[in-house]
């Protein structure tokens, strides 16, 4: 494989992975290359980026390298976070939701088993509304990142405190997943709030 082939592999890969990031010794045993050829590699990759005025770049936390935006496009990540297009919750990201607030706190991985697809979008919606944060840091390889429930998700469904949830058996199916969304759509049209709504209540 050319260099220019492997460039886009971990280019892929550190997409995928998302907040979590992968470590150098990850990316080489799937390039089947030594560690060093990845760092240089990234080196590559970064300066790439950099000249071609990517919107996107490689940094190294903790030990892993992750793919992310440029801080000086936050304002606009800002504005389409509160748009008025995205002012409600699509499917995905209610699902994912109701995933966190049943079962927290939990990491993307185990929110995709549950649910079966990457929800990596739905987090960063989510994120970005301030419905869930991180809490955390799962004992795992790689110190995956927990999340939970916040308290603009409390007053965006009306609730006093996260035990007032209506009760639900622990779902692992399909079927049960779509319980657990249902009542989260049920409490909300009870309370007849938006985004908006808790986007003023606390801003």
């Amino acid at each position: 494989m050319d260099a220019k082939r492997m460039k886009g592999v971990v280019e892929a890969l550190l997409f995928v992975s998302g907040d979590e990031g992968l470590e150098a010794k990850q990316l080489a045993d799937v390039l089947e290359v030594q560690p060093s050829v990845v760092k240089e590699l990234i080196k590559d990759m970064r300066a790439d980026f950099k000249r071609q005025g990517r919107g996107l770049q490689i940094v190294e936390l903790a030990g892993t390298y992750q793919l992310t935006t440029l801080p000086e496009h936050a304002p606009f990540f800002e504005k389409l976070a509160y748009s008025p297009t995205r002012t409600s919750l699509s499917q995905a990201a209610l699902e994912t939701l109701a995933i966190i607030a049943y079962k927290q706190p939990l990491t993307r991985v185990d929110i995709e088993e549950i649910r079966g697809v990457k929800s990596d979008r739905a987090l960063h919606t989510l994120v970005a509304k301030e419905l869930i944060e991180e809490v955390g840091r799962a004992e795992a390889v790689g110190r995956p990142i927990l999340y939970g429930t916040t308290k603009a998700f409390l007053d965006y469904f009306g609730l006093a405190q996260i035990e007032d949830l209506p009760e639900a058996d622990a779902f692992h199916s399909e079927e049960g997943l779509e319980e657990e969304t249902r009542m989260l759509f049920a409490r909300l049209d009870a309370e007849q709030l938006t985004i908006d709504d808790v986007d003023g209540n606390t801003g």
